[in-house]
């Protein structure tokens, strides 16, 4: 690893911020970029995940795991949501084929974990794809969202340690990972308010758009609830393994699974908390004319 005679803080940020302003950069521009960034973080991903699970015994299939996100990231960078559910329902029972033919025990772990890997590692971060390409009336795309919620999984990582390092004495999850504690927990969720509502500040004020205060406040909260939460479940699957990280392609954090787990599960949650609330809320109105009716 080339460090370049810098401490382990200095070369986690440098690679943090290298990694950070091409994402970024990936994501404005949007269309081809962004997909040629998120492919190549799903076959790093998917590729870490099996080596983790190799280790505990487990065997998926990696061949059936990238042919599953290869169709998948397809369907959804040209739109055909028709087509998920079919490629999913195909993609599983391939799964179990592999298994089948393949002769490897065990038997069910093996198919469970292609599965996982398939959703985990793939399914879930596609929905970038979807929460970039919203659009509505009042706003031209989601990537204000995007940006949001990237900023407040940033601060919550900021809040987290710094908070925890200083103040942290009650343990969050002992059992899964034993640095974390509840206060830094909580210096994470109010640093993602604060990032989010400064992000809000900006667009409001130098781009004059206002995705509205208390949005950006519900969805600090979402990122960083779901942030933590990714982060924990990621941890759970390593201490099960018996690793300690996903990798080692990335100096000072480990591996793209290490870097990635706080968004792998907020992502998705962001794109239908911004889908149903924020773009698309003819069915609220929908739902309260109905209630009404019942009085």
């Amino acid at each position: 690893m080339i460090t370049l005679g810098l401490n382990k803080n200095a070369v986690r940020m440098l690679t943090g911020f290298i990694m950070g302003t091409l994402v970024m950069l990936s994501i404005i521009y949007g269309g081809v970029a962004m997909l040629i960034m998120l492919i190549f973080m799903v076959v790093m991903g998917s590729h870490e995940y099996v080596k983790i699970l190799n280790h505990k015994g487990f065997y998926p299939s990696i061949k059936v795991i990238w042919f599953t996100q290869a169709i998948l990231t397809a369907v959804v960078f040209f739109k055909r949501f028709d087509l998920v559910a079919i490629t999913l329902t195909i993609c599983a029972m391939c799964s179990f084929m592999w298994v089948l033919f393949k002769g490897r025990q065990p038997y069910i772990a093996n198919v469970a974990t292609t599965l996982l890997g398939m959703v985990y590692c793939g399914w879930f971060p596609l929905h970038l794809i979807f929460l970039r390409d919203l659009h509505c009336a009042e706003f031209e795309s989601g990537l204000g969202f995007v940006v949001l919620m990237f900023t407040s999984i940033l601060m919550t990582d900021i809040g987290c340690y710094y908070v925890g390092t200083k103040f942290g004495k009650h343990k969050l999850a002992p059992v899964i990972s034993p640095n974390k504690t509840i206060e830094g927990s909580i210096g994470g969720m109010f640093s993602a308010v604060v990032g989010a509502l400064l992000v809000w500040l900006y667009m409001y004020k130098l781009l004059g758009i206002d995705i509205r205060w208390y949005i950006a406040i519900f969805a600090g909260i979402i990122s960083t609830i779901f942030a933590q939460i990714g982060d924990l479940c990621e941890s759970l699957i390593k201490r099960d393994a018996g690793v300690k990280d996903s990798g080692t392609s990335l100096p000072g954090h480990g591996g793209f699974l290490d870097r990635t787990d706080s968004f792998i599960l907020t992502i998705p949650v962001m794109y239908y908390f911004c889908k149903c609330f924020v773009f698309q809320t003819q069915w609220m109105t929908t739902v309260a004319d109905f209630v009404k009716g019942l009085f």
